[in-house]
């Protein structure tokens, strides 16, 4: 499955976040990551991510598609990591 990871996370712990999902995923934006992952892959992200951050504080949201190919991106201006895909 494809997933989209995008993230609103206290200073405190937003690098920690970003070094979980960069584990995962490809980092494309700032707060915003991306990538194909297994089921248990993204099981073990959804853990992680869970236990650092503080849900009372921090924000984490997961867009899952079935696959790479159902995702239409465009971008304009710099990017932050060379695309995983671009139509």
């Amino acid at each position: 499955m494809y997933i989209i990871m995008v993230y609103d996370i206290n200073v405190k712990r937003v690098n920690k976040i970003l070094k979980i999902g960069r584990r995962y995923l490809t980092w494309v934006q700032n707060s915003v990551l991306e990538g194909e992952l297994t089921l248990s892959q993204f099981r073990r992200l959804k853990m992680e991510v869970a236990s650092t951050m503080d849900a009372d504080e921090d924000s984490v949201r997961f867009y899952t598609l079935r696959r790479e190919e159902d995702l239409r991106t465009e971008t304009l201006g710099v990017e932050k990591n060379e695309p995983v895909w671009m139509l």
